[in-house]
């Protein structure tokens, strides 16, 4: 079996704050998914889903016990991934907000990438 290995990022500081506020255990199933997706390279929907709608961006889920959480992310050059916002869902329905706010997050993130590149392009010439 060979060897695989994603690395997850953080855009900005939203997705840690988020963190920081969870329960222990509620942050021990984070990492738990997380170390998932590092190493797994089919991840099962039930953890890592593409958003409807949405080119790029998907959402991590997670569940401890009757509470569930999401967060957002994107995939970047294959291996990885980029966490944006994370929020506690509590209706059936995922807050429109909550995915825009990813959303913008995700189109924030490329756009300091492609200026960092075309910045260091420039440094070059």
């Amino acid at each position: 079996m060979k060897y695989f290995e994603r690395k997850i990022i953080f855009h900005a500081e939203h997705f840690t704050e988020f963190y920081l506020q969870q329960k222990p255990n509620v942050q021990e199933k984070i990492e738990f998914v997380f170390r998932i997706i590092r190493q797994v390279e089919r991840v099962s929907k039930k953890f890592l889903d593409h958003m409807d709608g949405y080119a790029g961006l998907y959402e991590i889920r997670i569940e401890v016990g009757s509470n569930i959480f999401r967060i957002f992310c994107c995939f970047d050059e294959d291996q990885v991934v980029v966490l944006f916002n994370a929020f506690q869902k509590k209706t059936q329905k995922t807050p429109k907000n909550e995915i825009e706010k990813a959303n913008k997050l995700m189109k924030e993130y490329f756009e300091l990438k492609k200026e960092k590149h075309e910045k260091g392009r420039n440094k070059k010439s």
